[in-house]
Order: C-alpha cells, then sequence, then structure tokens
C-alpha cells in the first residue's frame, strides 16, 4: 500500500468517527492530492485500487472487526476486483468511497465500493466490484460464517446480485481459462 500516511490518519481517527456495521455502508471522505495524479493531471487509475484499500480497512476498522480478525492471526486479501470509471477526478476535489457488502459464500466476501463527489446528485465517479477472503496464518480460508458471526452476523447473506455471481463465475471461468 502506497498510501501510508492515510492509512495513518483513517487508524489514528477512527475512533473520533461514526461506527458503521460490518456490512456498511462505510463513508470514507478524501481530497485528491498531487501524488495522486499521473500525467494528464487526474487520479491515476491505480491509485483507485489502492484507495479502495483503505476504504475497505475503514470498514474493518470502524466496524470494530479489525482488532478481532488480527487477534485471531486472519488477514484479508483481494481474490478479484473490477472497477468501472465514469468520470474523472482531479487535484483537490473532495469525494468520498462508499464501501458495502453485498452478500458472502462459503470463502468469500462480495463488496461494492463506489467513488462518489459529494453534491447534490452525489455523482458516482467510479464503481468496483471486490471478491475477498481472509486467511488464517497457514493461508487456510476462514469460511465466512466465522467471520460474519465474529461481526454479529448469524444470519445467512443477503441474496447475491445476479450481476454479481454472473461476474464471479466469468472472473473463475477467465482464471481457468488462463492457466492453460
Amino acid at each position: 500500500m502506497n498510501l501510508f500516511l492515510r492509512l495513518a490518519w483513517l487508524m489514528v481517527t477512527a475512533r473520533f468517527r461514526p461506527r458503521c456495521d460490518m456490512l456498511g455502508p462505510c463513508r470514507t471522505r478524501f481530497r485528491v492530492w498531487l501524488t495522486d495524479l499521473d500525467v494528464l493531471g487526474h487520479v491515476n487509475n491505480g491509485v483507485y485500487l489502492s484507495l479502495m484499500d483503505l476504504g475497505r480497512v475503514d470498514l474493518l476498522l470502524r466496524s470494530c472487526v479489525l482488532a478481532k480478525v488480527r487477534a485471531r492471526g486472519w488477514h484479508p486479501v483481494v481474490a478479484a476486483e473490477t472497477i468501472q470509471f465514469r468520470r474523472s477526478l482531479t487535484l483537490f476535489q473532495p469525494f468520498v468511497i462508499d464501501t458495502r457488502v453485498l452478500g458472502w459464500d462459503d470463502r468469500s466476501i462480495f463488496l461494492e465500493q463506489r467513488f462518489v463527489r459529494p453534491g447534490k446528485e452525489g455523482e458516482t465517479i467510479a464503481l468496483s466490484m471486490i471478491r475477498g477472503r481472509f486467511l488464517t496464518k497457514d493461508g487456510s480460508p476462514v469460511p465466512m460464517s466465522e467471520l460474519m458471526a465474529l461481526s454479529g452476523h448469524n444470519e445467512s447473506s443477503p441474496e447475491i446480485p445476479d450481476w454479481v455471481r454472473r461476474w464471479n463465475e466469468d472472473m473463475q471461468a477467465a482464471t481457468r481459462e488462463g492457466g492453460r
């Protein structure tokens, strides 16, 4: 992660910001810095992915799940992610990353992260889909039922939207086909 100052700020200020549920939404506020820009003067596409990491860390911090996960020696990993850009962000513009859990299966959790420019309409700048997992110290996947119970959710997953299910199947098929 190349955004250490922002990460430190999130960790220091988490206790002063509103708590959120593990399922979200978790709204993380940012402003575009000079180091976020590419040579064309807008946020570099790779920076979006790093900022999404921070949004997920903020979700874990503010839902009080991060300390519980770390105490068990678990750590989150991204298994797949896709992002679609609709607009550009430029120097000093404020924006919010809305992070929410769409659902989970036995091994994975599915999150949506949306970059939103504040305003009366809350314009979506970019939209991403993430399949994540939590792994134990030995690299074994943590059953999502254990993670969700740890976060206070003993219910079954909400119905995963069809487009997310198709995306997940397509990503897995592409991985199988790519490993010829």
